[in-house]
Formats: structure tokens, sequence, C-alpha cells
């Protein structure tokens, strides 16, 4: 008995003087970690991760405490959370589907963990894909997508649900409902401006974000009392800076105000202290900003660079590229004088970015990418638009919260946005510090999704793999 005794002392004391290791998946250690809400750079830290969560980051003194199937050495090299591109198009077409599912892989290899579809006409496909990414079943970025957008009778968009009163309001958000849809998208094609706002309202009532371009028969002030969360686009940005926006809105409802003479009134009249005190009241009520400057980047300079010679059209579908046709076209028939205004119009546009900021308005980083949208591309897109941020007044650090921080926190999702414990495992090691130069984000060593490693060579195989389809 007493010898029972002595061995049970002596496994409990040894128990106690070598702990049991703990479990991990990955660890990085040696990387110098950015923490993108401060912009902070830290060292001498490990990151473990398991089961697709970082469960704990920690003096990499310590890193011997952890039993771990994979270790990544990652000095000199720089951590950040995946990047979310939050507007996005899957689309063209049951005859497409397969293009466009071909994206998914091209998101990752170019460290796009997560995106937002922002509404086109394969909504059940897209729907199958972000149920099987979220179940492991299939690779590619989350996906959070809006389903079917809500439009007018007879809009000219594919896809869409159609809607003429408040009662077909409520019905088409009934159906919404029944496909789980992550938040609510309204356009203005042919949706009436009072049915507009109803819209924004009912989706609010039910607990949506909701997400929209806006008519321009109505004010930012209309729009932002209404509940709306975030809007499409820069351009409404700038007749919401007009010292005499009213009166615009009147001007369009009524028909006597429209095209070039809108856009040029719009210049015309915009002025920074109307604008800092629309935009203070969009801050006010919570709404975000999309800018999406790079489909208006390319075709406003696309006599510049048409971009057809693109080595990235390698990765892009021929049925994909084919829907690029109509934007070109229209561009392509522009004489000199065409060209000059719609050089002024986008540089009229892009003064509004640093100001919405400095109002205190959230900026998304989202790219207009997929189809329809002429060159825009899924993947490298998003390093381009983090580009066109900072070059038109945010700077890298702002441009990198917008897409990593501010994305997920417009969706309530606060599992995400920075490398500390209990976040999801969705990061990337970069070979240069993006915070001293944005375009850094381009330079990606590894991309982690969801706890899974893809190393340099891996991501170039998943390129390699796409440019045979």
């Amino acid at each position: 008995m007493k010898r029972l005794i002595l061995s049970a002392i002596f496994l409990l004391t040894a128990t106690f003087a070598f702990p049991q290791k703990k479990e991990a998946d990955v660890i990085i250690k040696s990387a110098a970690i950015i923490d993108v809400k401060t912009g902070k750079v830290i060292s001498g830290k490990a990151v473990a991760i398991k089961d697709g969560l970082i469960i704990n980051v920690f003096n990499e003194t310590l890193i011997n405490g952890y039993n771990s199937k994979q270790i990544l050495d990652a000095k000199g090299k720089y951590l950040i959370p995946g990047l979310w591109d939050m507007h996005m198009h899957f689309g063209g077409g049951d005859s497409l589907i397969n293009e466009n599912k071909n994206l998914l892989p091209l998101f990752l290899a170019y460290g796009i963990t997560t995106v937002r579809d922002a509404a086109a006409d394969i909504s059940p496909s897209v729907l199958e894909w972000r149920d099987e990414i979220a179940a492991g079943k299939l690779s590619g970025p989350t996906i959070f997508t809006s389903g079917p957008k809500l439009e007018g009778y007879k809009s000219v968009w594919k896809g869409d649900i159609e809607v003429g009163n408040a009662k077909e309001i409520g019905l088409a958000l009934d159906s919404l409902q029944k496909l789980r849809v992550d938040f609510v998208k309204i356009t203005d094609n042919t949706l009436k401006p009072d049915l507009f706002l109803e819209a924004i309202r009912q989706a609010r009532q039910r607990g949506y974000r909701v997400s929209a371009h806006i008519p321009s028969a109505l004010t930012m002030e209309q729009i932002a009392d209404a509940g709306l969360s975030s809007v499409e686009h820069l351009g409404y940005a700038l007749k919401a800076g007009s010292k005499v926006e009213k009166e615009i809105s009147a001007e369009v409802a009524s028909g006597t105000l429209k095209g070039k003479a809108f856009n040029q009134k719009v210049m015309d009249t915009f002025d920074e202290a109307a604008a800092l005190s629309t935009y203070r009241n969009m801050a006010k009520h919570g709404m975000y900003v999309t800018p999406t400057l790079s489909l208006n980047y390319i075709l406003t300079y696309f006599e510049k660079d048409n971009h057809k010679n693109d080595s990235y059209l390698q990765y892009i579908g021929k049925g994909l590229q084919k829907t690029y046709e109509g934007r070109v076209k229209r561009v392509e028939q522009d004489d000199a004088e065409a060209i000059t205004f719609r050089h002024q119009l986008f540089e009229k546009t892009v003064t509004t970015l640093p100001l919405l900021q400095k109002a205190g308005v959230k900026i998304l980083a989202g790219t207009d990418a997929g189809y329809l949208n002429s060159y825009v591309y899924p993947g490298i897109g998003l390093h381009k638009e983090l580009e066109l941020l900072v070059k038109y007044g945010l700077t890298p650090l702002q441009a990198l919260q917008a897409s990593v921080i501010n994305s997920p926190d417009f969706l309530g999702k606060k599992e995400y946005g920075s490398i500390t414990a209990g976040k999801k495992a969705d990061v990337l090691l970069l070979d240069e510090n993006p915070l001293t130069n944005i375009s850094a984000t381009q330079k990606i060593f590894t991309v982690i999704k969801a706890g899974k490693v893809f190393d340099r060579k891996a991501l170039d195989n998943m390129l390699s793999l796409l440019n045979r389809n």
C-alpha cells in the first residue's frame, strides 16, 4: 500500500513538474504582427492556430510549450488578417457558373479570404458555394451574399426581385429570408424613390444591413433617415456634397435634370463645408461607403490603357471576358471632349474620399470585380483598389482598415479583424510591410484560410491550374 501511495505521489509530482504541452495545428513564429487597428508592429510573438481559429498569441520563448503539426518560420515576414473584397459579383447566367466557380481559388491565391457578393443572376450557385465553403467542403474565400437584389418592374438587371408596392417588398424579403441571405441589396434602375425608402425601412426592421445604389431624386439625408447601411460607389458622395443637393434632387424628380447636365451641376455646386456637414450626418447614422474606385478608374483612363493585353486575362474565362464588352464599347465611342469630361468628373469625385474619412464615415474596400465590370479582376483587383484608396487620400493603414476591420464590422462579424486569440485563422504572411508601401499586400508569402496553410508553391500551383482551364 505504501508503495502505491509513493507511486501516486511521484506521478502527481511529475505532472506538475512537466506540464502537458498544448496542442496546435499550426504555429507561426518570428513574424512581425501588424495590429491593423493601431498600426503598431509587434515582434517577439508566436501565433498558435487550431481547428481554424487563432487560439493564442504568446511570447515566442514559450513555443516549446506546444505540440504543433506544423511550425512556420516567418522571420522577416509581416502578418496581417486576410483581405476582404466588400463588393464583387458572381454572375453572367447559368452558362457561366463554372467560370464563376473558378474565381474562388483565384481570390485565395491573391490573399482575399472573404468576399461580399453584391447580387447578380446565379444566386442559387453562390448560396451553395457559401455553405460548402463554410462547411469545409469547398476551397475558397468565405462568401457573404445578398442573393437577388430588389428592383422595380422591368429592371435592366437580370436576376432581380421586382417589386411595385409595399406588400411586394414584404414578400420579396420573405423570400430572401428563406434563402438565408447575409444582407439586402437594393438598386434604383426602375424602383420608385418612395418604394426605395420603404424597402430600406422594411429590411432594417427585419434586422438586415442594407446596401444600395441611390436614386438621384432623393437626398442623402432622406437616405440616412431611412436607415441605409452602405452606399455602393463613390459617385453618390459627390452629389451629397452639393450645396444645392435638395434643388438637384427636385430637378431630377421632375425630369428636368439628367445626363451630362446633372454631372456638371453636381461638380459646379460641390462645396466642402456642405459635404462635411452631410458626411458627418452619414457617420452619425452609422453609414458606410464602398468607393469601388477601380472600375471608374479603368474606364476613365481607358484611352491610356485598354487592358486588352493584360496577362491576368489568362485566369478569366472567355465567357466572363465577353461580358466586359458593353462597358468597353460605350467608353470607346467617347470623343476628345467626352474623354476630358470623364477625367474631370472622376478627379472631382475622388476628392470626396478623404472628406468622408475625415467626417468619420467608415470606408469599405470593394472592387466591383466579376462579370460585366471590365478588367476589374477578382483577386488582384482588391490590391489595386487599396492602391487607389491610398493614391486618392487614405493612408496605407486606413486602406488596410477599410478591408480587414471595417468590412467584418459592417456585417457584425466580430470573429474577424485582428491577429488575436479567438479570431478566425484567416491570415496572410507578406514579404514586405504594407504600412510603408500598400503595394506590399501583393508580396504574398503564405495564405492561411480557416487554418489551412497555402505556401507560395501551393498558391502558384493554384494559378497554374487556373491557367489550364
